[in-house]
């Protein structure tokens, strides 16, 4: 095989490698174009966010990540071997010792930052993963207070941030934190479930958190901030923090709302004056307005 010949060899496969992608990409837009054209989605405004669903579009653009770095430890050796070998036998470039170390250390190079990539990405999906369950459980946790008079809206949207739950009812607005947090095993039993709340700082068995009551009591700060002036007449927003799965010790008179996750009904028993009614439709309307913000998937 001449140069040319293998020349025209090597734009060729690196053309089909460029357009079959477009192509396919192409071919899967216009399938759904003349899907949409032909039919449309019965549901004609946003849904609802649903617990977590801030984490979800995090979560897919982590395994994202990984899938791609994945593809490329298979990948990309081969293609440095192939252009090792269509440089030598191709092109005549003489073999040396030189070349081949530059191949095997471009090889190296590229594994090692897809597997460095890997590990970090997936570190990140397992708290998130750990997270996310955190949230639905809690959710539906909370959902439950809707047969009780509650409104419940989940993962709504902040400036930078998302409040994980809010429930309205008599007793007050309440802007809910969850954190999921792994328990270490240890063979301790329970003692490996027990984490310790004096007002401020969580202390783990094995490690200790003062962000999460901090982060919970501005978040409340805001949402009251935000539905004060939404609604133009003042509203206090009460922080909690949920921490499913845990078994949690504090001081007897900590005001301070903490809890496990389950059995969010003392969230409606009566804490001085009573919301009215009117008052909680305002805010549950405001409420919604902001958390309708979810495409309908057949439209997207």
């Amino acid at each position: 095989m001449n140069g040319w010949s293998g020349t025209a060899l090597v734009l060729g496969v690196a053309l089909l490698a460029v357009v079959g992608p477009l192509l396919a990409a192409g071919l899967l837009a216009w399938r759904k174009h003349l899907a949409r054209a032909r039919r449309r989605s019965p549901l004609t405004a946003d849904l609802l966010r649903g617990p977590g669903d801030g984490l979800r579009g995090e979560i897919d653009q982590l395994r994202d990540t990984i899938d791609t770095q994945l593809l490329s430890l298979a990948i990309a050796p081969v293609v440095i071997y192939a252009l090792h070998v269509t440089q030598s036998y191709l092109f005549g470039v003489a073999e040396s010792t030189f070349r081949t170390l530059c191949s095997v250390l471009a090889g190296v190079a590229v594994v090692s930052w897809s597997v460095w990539r890997v590990l970090v990405a997936s570190k990140r999906l397992d708290r998130l993963l750990i997270g996310l369950d955190a949230e639905i459980a809690v959710g539906q946790e909370l959902d439950q207070l809707m047969s009780e008079g509650a409104r419940v809206f989940h993962d709504v949207p902040a400036e930078g941030f998302n409040v994980d739950h809010v429930v309205i009812c008599a007793a007050g607005v309440y802007a809910i934190e969850t954190k999921g947090r792994a328990k270490p095993i240890r063979g301790r039993g329970k003692a490996d479930a027990r984490v310790n709340f004096d007002g401020a700082v969580l202390r783990f068995p094995t490690w200790t958190e003062r962000q999460p009551a901090a982060q919970a009591r501005r978040q409340a700060r805001w949402l009251q901030e935000w539905l004060s002036k939404a609604v133009g007449a003042p509203v206090a927003a009460r922080p909690v923090l949920a921490i499913p799965g845990w078994w949690i010790d504090r001081p007897e008179h900590e005001p301070f709302l903490i809890y496990n996750g389950k059995k969010p009904q003392f969230l409606l028993k009566p804490r001085g004056e009573s919301l009215p009614a009117q008052l909680r439709q305002q805010i549950a309307h405001q409420l919604e307005q902001r958390c309708r913000s979810v495409k309908p998937h057949y439209s997207k």
